[in-house]
């Protein structure tokens, strides 16, 4: 058998954090945590970029006492500070555990006392987890984990208004697996301690937390049951329901009357910052449907009030609802397009969004002025001064998720190119002979959408392989600027090709114009992809989703599947080829599958999992490296 070098990675993002200017970033450091004996210890990291279109926001605080403070969260980027309105930052969780960051509050009590909820929650494939939730009692210099390192993904924070030792946390739980520390807890000891009063061990966690400013022993809490795989993802079930407690959190009673009976999706909570008695919740129901609904007597009963649901990538993605603390009945529904009502959520329109990025996550309003927005969305941060009028980037802020990355071989200096979510294909210099550094000007975009492994021509750094969603492989040639599709097509009569989210794309080192790019079977051209070859059949398990076990068992079609959310399943996902030997390739897929060709494709052999460290049967294979000076 063949040796090669397998690396499976479950879930990894991979986040160059960099400081654009000298006057945009005050650390720039990157900290790596190894022992004395690691043979990395001679690495020193620095910043490339970019921030030109920064990156995903979780969460966002303004400080209460001085506007000009605000804390900042990212999916994919940790927690920034900033004391001057976002003229420049401070990254202060570079040293923790985690770089996927869901939520942050601050001590009613101590504007000093932070709390962060590692793990972003959302349901999306390219979501990283995290370690449990952290504190901070000088402002974010420092921090200490505070336990729950099983939670995963943490949603909300809330801290008792009079007592900084009393703290409930909203937890959602693993993604991919079943168990954890998933729910709501509570902590009356600073965190301590904690005890788990809402939820279950398996499949069911918290995704929402409200408290009632006027009586803080009565809390509002929406679990949400769902569970993605590789093979697909379910966004609901009969463990989604919104709660009650009167006790600060020790019991709760399931409030159903004029809610939807059937199963339930993920759940916004907002309460009017006017009159406390009214509750809203947005809903997810089966398919994409949902409403917003109202309770005016704090939870007893409920109506309906529209059909009002995120959409985009799919709720699990947004669906967070905010109320405005300026004007009665104006509600924010975060979603792809933020939506807005100023009617308590009987109607609802698209927010004026020009020159500004969509998928939004988060809003941080300004107390005394409210004409004032500063929304976090997968593109950064934007704000407003003229109620969604105008709006102006925050462009310093480098946190752009890097999915993969390639590099050329341009002198003096190499250039680096990445695939990143939701922010295109990028291109920027390994160094450059300005005296002030890499600089926004320096970067550039190769192709839209969300950018997915890129590739370049060695000998040719004018050639530029870049793709977005499922396969849509682009040549771009960088002295023209053109770009041309050259996704492979099957022929007429031929089944769809399968591609992945992100699929695999291979330049071969034996001949720079030649191609290898993969669907669920391999395809070569010798052309730049001018024409491409099948020089494989099928090689994966090809395995139907509706067989594969979710929340521990088989689902029927009827279930709460969102195929918008879901990748083309059995596909490859990794390929490569030996440099010492040509034609020796190989293929890795996402349902368990390695397959070899000694001959350039006219034959495949399949290797068994089972001969690699008893991997699971249906390991995704995230990347294969062949050896560069052993074909064994």
């Amino acid at each position: 058998m063949k040796k090669i070098y397998l690396s499976l990675i479950c879930s990894f993002t991979f986040l160059l954090s960099a400081n654009m200017t000298l006057q945009a970033i005050t650390s720039d450091k990157l900290q790596v945590k190894n022992d004395s004996s690691s043979i990395y210890n001679g690495l020193k990291f620095r910043s490339i970029g970019p921030a030109l279109m920064s990156g995903r926001i979780s969460d966002i605080i303004i400080h209460p006492n001085n506007e000009n403070i605000w804390y900042v969260t990212a999916g994919s980027g940790g927690v920034w500070r900033t004391e001057n309105a976002g003229t420049t930052w401070k990254s202060v969780f570079d040293s923790e555990g985690t770089f996927s960051i869901g939520c942050i509050t601050m001590d009613p009590q101590n504007t000093n006392i932070l709390w962060v909820g590692t793990g972003e929650n959302v349901g999306g494939r390219h979501v990283a987890y995290g370690d449990g939730i952290y504190k901070s009692e000088d402002g974010g210099k420092t921090w200490k984990n505070m336990g729950l390192k099983k939670s995963e993904h943490i949603s909300k924070i809330v801290i008792h208004p009079t007592n900084s030792n009393i703290i409930w946390v909203a937890s959602q739980g693993p993604l991919w697996s079943k168990g954890g520390e998933r729910g709501v807890y509570k902590s009356i000891d600073g965190g301590k301690n904690w005890k788990r009063t809402l939820g279950d061990n398996k499949w069911v966690g918290a995704t929402d937390l409200l408290i009632d400013f006027r009586n803080p022993s009565v809390l509002y809490a929406a679990t949400w049951q769902r569970h993605r795989t590789v093979a697909g993802y379910m966004g609901g079930g009969p463990g989604t329901g919104i709660y009650k407690s009167t006790d600060g959190g020790e019991k709760w009673n399931h409030l159903t009357k004029g809610l939807p009976n059937s199963n339930m999706g993920k759940i916004g909570l907002a309460m009017s910052y006017q009159n406390a008695d009214i509750i809203y919740a947005a809903i997810e129901l089966n398919r994409r449907t949902g409403g917003v609904f109202k309770s005016i007597d704090q939870g007893a009963s409920w109506q309906k009030m529209s059909d009002a649901v995120a959409g985009g990538t799919g709720p699990h993605y947004y669906q967070e609802l905010f109320t405005s603390p300026h004007n009665f009945d104006e509600l924010y529904l975060v979603d792809n397009y933020m939506q807005v009502s100023f009617d308590g959520g009987k109607t609802f329109s698209r927010m004026n969004e020009n020159e500004k990025h969509v998928d939004n996550h988060a809003i941080a309003f300004k107390k005394n002025d409210p004409n004032y927005l500063l929304i976090g969305c997968d593109g950064g941060l934007y704000e407003t001064f003229d109620k969604t009028k105008n709006w102006k980037f925050i462009d310093n802020l480098p946190i752009t998720q890097f999915y993969k990355i390639a590099v050329d071989d341009a002198l003096p200096f190499y250039n680096v190119y990445g695939g990143t979510q939701d922010n295109n294909t990028q291109g920027g210099p390994s160094r450059t002979d300005n005296i002030h550094g890499i600089r926004n000007s320096d970067w550039f975009v190769v192709l839209g959408g969300d950018g997915h492994q890129p590739a370049t021509e060695p000998g040719n750094p004018n050639i530029v392989y870049a793709q977005w969603q499922r396969g849509n492989l682009n040549r771009h040639d960088r002295i023209t600027g053109e770009n041309v599709n050259i996704k492979p097509q099957p022929a007429y009569g031929e089944k769809y090709e399968r591609f992945n989210w992100d699929s695999p794309i291979l330049v071969s080192p034996h001949n720079s114009t030649r191609l290898y790019f993969a669907s669920q079977r391999v395809w070569k051209s010798e052309d730049r992809g001018d024409s491409w070859t099948p020089i494989s059949n099928d090689l994966t398990n090809n395995i139907s989703r509706v067989s594969t076990s979710f929340f521990g068992k088989n689902q029927k079609w009827d279930n709460a599947w969102d195929l918008y959310a879901m990748s083309n399943y059995s596909t490859i996902t990794s390929l490569a080829e030996s440099p010492v030997k040509e034609g020796l390739i190989y293929a890795g897929t996402d349902d368990g599958v390695i397959q070899v060709t000694e001959d350039g494709g006219k034959k495949w052999r399949k290797i068994d999992f089972n001969k690699l460290n008893e991997l699971p049967k249906t390991a995704f294979v995230n990347d294969i490296k062949a050896d560069n000076f052993d074909e064994n």
